[in-house]
């Protein structure tokens, strides 16, 4: 990382900063902090309201979890958020998300920039299902773009998701658009050299 990590106990007798790595530490057990933790743990406050928000998103949405995988997977790709491609793509997996599938979120191109005809046309022709096009068309457009066209919205609600589930993967989409932002300039893990991991490489670390 380009900084060293915060430790992984308070380093100050602080009440206030011993409860939020109490906060933290609960919401990651039975695993202990991990480095995206110690890297915000800078700045205690910061951290905490990371955790907050995180902690929302993974543990009290309603949207299939498989599909906020793939929608966060998407991210990680555009991106090039390694680390996080390599912690929630076997994510997707377990959450239902098929082999093929998870390659075509891995390999597909943008639908927001460059030749935007030929990858929608890519997308249709692909292993995912009209959900998950409706998703990665979403993500991309989030990511890239960010002005969402008309008919890339409309496409969700034509795929049945509610109001609930639209606005939780959008802030789920946001939320690692964020989490990318500081992986990647902080370097966090010191995977930015690295390769992501193959769809092969995750699903044999499952078994």
């Amino acid at each position: 990382m380009r900084l060293p990590y915060a430790p992984s106990e308070p380093a100050t007798p602080d009440p206030e900063t011993a409860e939020i790595y109490a906060r933290i530490a609960a919401r990651r057990r039975p695993r202990p902090l991990i480095p995206l933790d110690l890297s915000l743990l800078h700045s205690p406050p910061v951290a905490d309201g990371w955790n907050s928000f995180l902690g929302a998103i993974r543990t009290k949405t309603v949207v299939d979890q498989g599909l906020l995988e793939l929608a966060v997977s998407r991210v990680a790709v555009i991106t090039q958020a390694v680390y996080e491609w390599n912690a929630h793509a076997p994510l997707a997996l377990k959450g239902g998300i098929k082999q093929e599938e998870l390659y075509a979120v891995r390999t597909l191109p943008s639908t927001a920039q460059g030749d935007i005809d030929a990858a929608v046309e890519a997308l249709r022709k692909s292993a995912l299902t009209a959900q998950q096009r409706a998703i990665v068309r979403y993500a991309d457009e989030m990511t890239q773009t960010v002005k969402v066209q008309d008919e890339t919205f409309a496409q969700l609600q034509k795929e049945g998701f509610s109001d609930r589930e639209i606005v939780e993967l959008t802030t789920g989409i946001a939320c690692y658009n964020c989490v990318s932002r500081v992986l990647v300039a902080l370097d966090v893990g010191e995977n930015n050299a690295k390769e992501m991991k193959s769809v092969d490489e995750l699903v044999e670390g499952l078994k």
